[in-house]
This record gives structure tokens, sequence and C-alpha cells, in this order.
């Protein structure tokens, strides 16, 4: 899972703008954007430089429930 839609809906950036950014379709990028797929590193890497983030800000934390 990852943030990619709540990051751009906190910096006000559409996907459309993301996927040219990326140099790829829109369907790839609301792909990620809706976590139907994910973007591998290199791709994640490349998002968090375009949106000024650093690529923790892009990842949900997932409790393992250990204690």
């Amino acid at each position: 899972m990852n943030r990619i839609k709540q990051v751009l809906e906190e910096k006000g950036i559409k996907q459309k703008w993301l996927a040219e950014k990326l140099g790829k379709s829109y369907n790839m990028v609301n792909g990620y954007v809706q976590n139907r797929q994910q973007p591998r590193l290199e791709v994640l890497y490349e998002i968090a430089k375009i949106l000024d983030v650093e690529v923790k800000d892009l990842l949900v934390e997932l409790n393992s429930g250990k204690k």
C-alpha cells in the first residue's frame, strides 16, 4: 500500500501532471494512486523526487502486530 493519493491531494497535484513528469500513462499512475498496483522501487524514488518528499512519506506503515 502507498500514500501517493494522499500526498498528491496534500500538494494539490493532479495525477495527469505526475504521469507527464514520470513519462508514464495516466492509467499506470492511476493504478498506483488507487493501490491497484505498486510502483517498482526505482519509480517510487522518482515519484518522491518529483513530489519533493521522502520515499517513506509515500509508504503506509503496516502494523505487524508485534509489541
